[in-house]
């Protein structure tokens, strides 16, 4: 008996992702937050102190769990380097087309030996609604309308766990900005974008070609 082999998505957590909100499998649904970061060593002791105590007081504020996650990956500098070639040919004195030049070659030369990367730092903020509701009891995963009126409970069930989701994501971003950290919240195409490179890391990997 040949054994049928599952697919990959269904080793996927993710069902949708839905007005900027990933909904898992179970239910339960999670927010992306984009944030700063802050060079620590730059402040001195005082502000240092201060942004300590801060990160404290957000933290001891929450009654709920949160992600946080840092994605790294090789910079890609293609576009920089494409910008810098129109500017070359833009150029009509041959002094700045040699210099552009240069700095070309020296840039080019400089990723392929050091391995510069990019970070990116994130917050997820989760909420899982209840199991049984008490409108439909404990026999209401059970029993289930059909129809339209299965449809209707379900959206009015996202939107009832999306606004407290909403509420969980304005105390994480107002303890983060009293902290100096600027938030920002993702949208559905940033979600997809974001999901898509964590799933394939292999894209991220790939050496980055340059044109000599």
């Amino acid at each position: 008996m040949v054994k049928k082999s599952k697919a990959t998505q269904e080793f996927v957590e993710v069902k949708e992702v839905r007005d900027g909100v990933v909904v898992l499998k179970d239910g339960s649904l999670r927010s992306i937050l984009m944030t700063s970061s802050l060079n620590f060593a730059l402040k001195g002791v005082d502000e240092q102190a201060a942004t300590l105590f801060q990160f404290q007081n957000f933290l001891n504020s929450l009654d709920f769990s949160v992600q946080i996650f840092i994605q790294s990956r090789e910079l890609d500098i293609r576009p920089y380097i494409t910008l810098l070639e129109e500017r070359h040919k833009a150029q009509v004195t041959e002094l700045m087309r040699v210099q552009i030049r240069e700095y070309i070659e020296f840039v080019k030369n400089f990723t392929e030996s050091a391995n510069i990367m990019s970070k990116s730092f994130f917050v997820v903020v989760s909420y899982a609604p209840s199991v049984f509701s008490s409108e439909e009891g404990i026999l209401g995963s059970i029993a289930q309308k059909a129809g339209r009126g299965k449809l209707k409970d379900r959206s009015k069930s996202f939107e009832e766990s999306r606004t407290q989701l909403e509420q969980r994501m304005s105390v994480v971003e107002q303890g983060l900005l009293r902290t100096g950290i600027r938030v920002a919240r993702l949208g559905t195409e940033e979600v997809i974008e974001l999901l898509y490179k964590m799933f394939n890391p292999g894209e991220l990997e790939k050496p980055i070609p340059l044109n000599k």
